[in-house]
């Protein structure tokens, strides 16, 4: 039984190793799904609310449409139909067009209102200054993304070029791995509250606190994952290192940076940290010694040598941390109007076209992009790649915006509302109690239930896939069975989060 026990990690074990990951193409048309998915799911509550004249109440109704639009496409995108991964989103955008076009025919039912005027109207629309949904999704997304992923690698179904990469490469899970440390950088406290010396010593005293369900959780993954000799992938972080330490050190360090230098300036210290940890990277034997070990033949005897990826790639990852604060602090500057924050969105692109100039350039004349390094090529591209997926719920949530605009009303879960009627002449006004009674509605949705308990449901996809991966032979399973698992698999972790959110649950203890 050992033996078979031992033959099987290392089966798995080698599954996952050795990648090389695919293309930024394949990466950023797979990303454009989620935004896809979050605009069907407000056109069709948009259309059903029109349709009705009230919108969708059911608890139930709710989580099994949330769960159909928003998960199950990739579930699927990851598994059967990853070889027409193209075809998707073409798919899902054709329906949203078509959902639009019978929004806009049936607008005369609610208001008759002339293109140009509703253009005029749009531009001058007024938005919650202080909630930004693109955000929120972004954060989830990365979440529900990486639950799928950390399970779907484990079966045959998914394809070995979206796993992580073994030294070069770009891979989905890679991203997922920049991706998440973007996320949590977006809505730091340096970010989130007015800065000046007493605030900062005070973002850094609650990070330090904040932190150590981090550690925590690190030490109860080693501890857990060393007593039942689950398998493992040393190339990623090393043999005692993980992500949550990662994640721990990431945030602290980064609080202690910017109690020393301007929060606005903190994309000239990712700069730094990037160039200067690239520069000792080629100037020095570290680059051997992160992928080969002090002896050149993988050694991995003594702290530093057993965890030098975790280690080393921490700079890499505070680049990226970073980075992504000066794009909170830009996001969460006052804005109001609906041309202001297409004022953000070309400015991002600008962003995105510089990066990617210097993307390519970086690959050919410094190295390919690792993640196992972190490297100056993985920081450009995880801040350009999460750019790209930030501008597209951006312009998804402008999209439902026009289109609640045509309809003059119409809210949906994790989208703008407005904070002044449009210009239009209607009879539409609400009255206060139930407005409050259709807010309470909108908060009943998967969006809202994953982002109350964000780390929850992270740990909660860890030891799920830690039990499906000890209870089945999830290399040798069949498409059917395979399917079955990952989509019972998420529904179950989407419907605890589901509950605790009807319940006002949050479970924090930091």
């Amino acid at each position: 039984m050992l033996g078979r026990r031992m033959s099987q990690k290392l089966l798995k074990e080698a599954f996952i190793s050795n990648l090389n990951g695919t293309s930024f193409l394949e990466i950023s048309i797979g990303l454009t799904l989620a935004p896809l998915c979050i605009a069907c799911r407000g056109l069709l509550l948009i259309l059903y609310n029109l349709h009705n004249g009230r919108p969708l109440h059911s608890r139930k109704y709710h989580l099994l449409l949330d769960f159909t639009v928003l998960v199950v496409p990739f579930v699927l995108s990851c598994t059967i139909l990853s070889p027409v991964l193209p075809l998707l989103p073409i798919t899902i955008g054709a329906f949203c067009a078509g959902l639009f076009y019978k929004i806009y025919n049936r607008r005369n039912h609610c208001i008759r209102t002339p293109p140009k005027q509703i253009i005029h109207d749009f531009l001058k629309t007024s938005l919650e200054p202080d909630y930004i949904p693109s955000i929120t999704v972004f954060r989830v997304y990365v979440n529900i993304l990486t639950a799928i992923n950390i399970l779907a690698v484990d079966f045959p179904q998914y394809p070995r070029r979206y796993a992580k990469t073994e030294t070069y490469g770009t891979g989905a899970m890679d991203f997922g791995v920049g991706a998440f440390i973007f996320g949590n950088a977006l809505v730091c406290p340096e970010v989130r509250q007015k800065t000046g010396v007493q605030s900062k010593f005070s973002c850094l005293a609650r990070q330090l606190l904040s932190v150590w369900p981090l550690v925590f959780l690190g030490l109860g993954r080693l501890i857990s994952v060393k007593a039942v000799e689950y398998h493992e992938h040393f190339s990623e972080y090393g043999v005692h290192w993980n992500f949550f330490f990662t994640l721990a050190i990431v945030r602290m360090t980064a609080s202690l940076l910017l109690t020393l230098f301007p929060t606005n300036k903190s994309w000239i210290v990712s700069m730094i940290l990037a160039v200067f940890y690239q520069l000792i990277l080629d100037t020095t034997h570290l680059k051997m010694f992160v992928l080969y070990g002090s002896d050149g033949k993988d050694t991995r005897v003594g702290f530093l040598n057993a965890n030098r990826e975790g280690v080393f790639s921490l700079f890499g990852y505070l680049a990226i941390y970073m980075a992504s604060v000066q794009v909170g602090l830009y996001l969460l500057k006052k804005r109001t109007l609906v041309k202001d924050w297409i004022e953000v969105i070309c400015f991002f692109l600008l962003t995105v076209f510089i990066l990617f100039i210097f993307l390519p350039m970086s690959q050919v004349y410094v190295e390919p992009v690792s993640r196992r390094m972190a490297n100056l090529p993985f920081c450009i591209w995880i801040v350009a790649q999460c750019l790209i997926f930030l501008i597209c719920f951006l312009v998804t949530d402008l999209i439902l915006v026009f289109t609640k605009l045509l309809v003059n009303g119409s809210r949906v879960p994790c989208c703008w509302n407005f904070t002044q009627p449009p210009n239009t002449n209607t009879k539409h006004d609400s009255e206060p109690t139930s407005i409050k009674r259709e807010r309470q509605w909108l908060s009943i949705c998967i969006i809202n239930a994953i982002d109350k308990n964000q780390l929850v449901f992270f740990l909660l996809a860890n030891v799920m896939t830690g039990i499906v991966n000890m209870m089945i032979d999830t290399i040798h399973s069949n498409t059917t069975f395979t399917l079955f698992v990952l989509h019972l698999y998420m529904f179950t972790n989407c419907l605890i989060m589901y509950i605790l959110h009807a319940k006002n649950v949050i479970l924090k203890c930091w």
